[in-house]
């Protein structure tokens, strides 16, 4: 008869992890919840295929929880798709992915790990690899895990369905997908996965092999998205995302731009206080109190875990006098430019291209259309316009950055 290790539970905790964050559980919560407080050892896992290098603000969310649950004793395993990101998951995106070289996967990693340690305790954390079992799976052995699939649940998935009427190419790989993520919970015996909801499909195959193949009930926690800066979900490709490798004055002034809507969801989503606390910034906010002030706390309490308290100190000075004082900051970022005086004038365009403070030249274009850049505290108006190549002048980027141009 098996044994299990037993865990001392915490009703609260348990109450918290089933509602802080989640947006589904499957089969359900009663049953996850008897699972929890049975004070069994259960095995828990949440995979990323490391296909980027930056972690942002939303990230945190499922990495939140699997912290919960390895505080709480279970075994938890933080999988690195080392194998399935040679495929990569199309979950979410409208076209294949591309391929990546076993190179480019580990050096992604590398990065991820250092950033996830922000929130993950890796003491506490095991990190597995799925190319240990899927590269030794031969193929009679794919055949027979693909017969527990069907094609069609697969093309029915509403971005593959709408990749496949607008005749886009659907690569036969991706099928496979599923299938391997399916094989990556089974083969941990996992109780309990976690991710986005853009993830339920895949994490649904693992729970139809734990059945069929164990006749073991295993559940998905799938977790809610953070909005980003801009009112939609957080991504890298929209450019709205907080990254946790921001700097403390970067990411406060992000923080202060957020919609005033989702305050609360990001005391709840992207913030470690009590809940008690999110539910008292509502009811603040309810009462009329104005969202300014209860936005600073925000920003300093996410600052703060990241970056340190007198961070957060510091970062909440430097908005006050920067944004609402409009003060040039005292230290500011300098561009040495070799005989900048010399030039006479210089096109706004070539001179943000050439600082490195903009990441492309179409990002200049685009912050001078929306009235983005100011020069010596004067609006720039058009895209073409001709500055006076002064040295020490001082160009504004959005609200909060600021660079000098020192003439070499």
């Amino acid at each position: 008869m098996k044994k299990y290790a037993i865990l001392t539970v915490n009703m609260d905790t348990i109450e918290e992890l089933l509602t802080r964050g989640v947006a589904n559980i499957i089969p359900g919560k009663e049953e996850l919840r008897k699972k929890l407080e049975s004070g069994e050892k259960l095995n828990i896992y949440l995979g990323i295929d490391p296909t980027a290098t930056k972690i942002h603000l939303g990230h945190a969310v499922p990495l939140r929880k699997l912290q919960a649950l390895a505080e709480l004793g279970h075994n938890v395993n933080f999988l690195i798709g080392d194998f399935t990101a040679l495929i990569g998951d199309t979950s979410d995106k409208d076209t294949e992915r591309p391929v990546l070289t076993s190179e480019e996967i580990h050096e992604n990693f590398q990065t991820y790990k250092r950033q996830a340690e922000k929130i993950i305790d890796f003491s506490k954390v095991k990190v597995v690899h799925n190319r240990d079992w899927l590269s030794k799976l031969s193929f009679e052995e794919i055949v027979k895990l693909c017969q527990h699939y069907s094609v069609g649940d697969f093309v029915g998935r509403e971005l593959i369905r709408k990749r496949l009427q607008e005749n886009k190419r659907v690569g036969l790989h991706e099928l496979l997908y599923p299938v391997m993520q399916g094989y990556d919970s089974y083969f941990m015996d996992t109780d309990i996965q976690i991710g986005g909801t853009d993830q339920t499909f895949n994490m649904q195959a693992g729970r139809i092999l734990q059945k069929d193949l164990r006749n073991k009930e295993s559940f998905v926690l799938a977790m809610e998205f953070l909005i980003g800066t801009d009112g939609r979900k957080m991504s890298k490709s929209w450019g709205n995302a907080i990254w946790l490798e921001d700097g403390p004055e970067d990411m406060f002034g992000k923080i202060m731009a957020i919609e005033d809507s989702v305050i609360v969801e990001y005391f709840k989503l992207g913030t470690r206080v009590p809940m008690q606390k999110v539910y008292d910034v509502e009811t603040r906010l309810n009462s009329g109190e104005h969202p300014m002030d209860i936005k600073k706390e925000l920003a300093e309490e996410i600052v703060k875990e990241f970056h340190g308290e007198e961070a957060a100190k510091k970062a909440a000075e430097n908005f006050k006098r920067t944004v609402q004082d409009k003060e040039i900051p005292d230290e500011i970022p300098v561009y040495n430019y070799k005989n900048f005086e010399s030039l006479g004038s210089i096109k706004i365009i070539d001179l943000l291209e050439g600082s490195g403070f903009v990441e492309s030249r179409s990002e200049a274009k685009r912050l001078v259309q929306d009235k983005g850049i100011k020069v010596n505290g004067r609006t720039i108006e058009k895209i073409a316009e001709t500055i006076p190549a002064e040295d020490g002048l001082v160009v504004q980027i959005g609200k909060r950055r600021f660079f000098k141009v020192v003439s070499e």
